[in-house]
């Protein structure tokens, strides 16, 4: 009985990741960037993570472009994280939004606000990316935090932040946060 219990509540509560097996640079992947992700993947650190998007995709070629991207990663030792992954898909952690977040593994999740940053840490994610900090392409013409209002907020998380949005080496450098991710500034 006792086994059951626990394997239940293991899901409902995860065992925390330690902040030092969360990577500190993480490149993201989508339609944009897909071409150019084989050569950026090969120049991640080791211990970096690479968190799967691909939604453009249909199932049957997300899966394929999965498990090339996954078999890349894993030789070079870098975390492969996903975003609403298959069933079946071999992966470290998940990326989501705190409603969202499932499974077990590194658990990511996505704020934008001091109101999701606590949603993040109610949903018990392992880190949370804190975006956009600056203006992105991803998002024209939207409203950036900017980096006075990125580190105001990231200073009320309970969680580790990763910064999100327009970063690049040098701007990351210049924030004292966890780490730093990307869709551009890593390709």
């Amino acid at each position: 009985m006792a086994r059951c219990y626990s394997a239940g509540m293991a899901k409902c509560h995860p065992v925390p990741v330690l902040s030092s097996a969360i990577p500190r640079l993480l490149l993201l992947g989508d339609a944009r960037n897909d071409a150019g992700l084989e050569r950026a993947i090969a120049r991640l650190p080791r211990g970096s993570g690479f968190v799967f998007r691909h939604y453009h995709l249909p199932p049957a070629a997300r899966r394929e472009r999965f498990r090339a991207l996954a078999r890349l990663c894993r030789s070079r030792g870098i975390a492969v994280i996903a975003a609403r992954p298959q069933p079946g898909w071999r992966i470290d952690g998940i990326y989501a939004a705190p409603a969202d977040l499932g499974g077990t593994g590194l658990r990511l999740a996505t704020a934008h606000s001091l109101r999701e940053l606590r949603e993040a840490a109610a949903a018990r994610a392992d880190a949370v990316l804190l975006s956009p900090v600056f203006a992105t392409r991803s998002h024209p013409g939207g409203k950036a935090l900017g980096p006075v209002r990125f580190l105001l907020l990231a200073r009320q998380s309970s969680l580790p932040v990763l910064a999100l949005g327009g970063m690049t080496p040098r701007r990351a450098a210049r924030l004292p946060v966890h780490g730093w991710a990307a869709i551009d500034g890593i390709t």
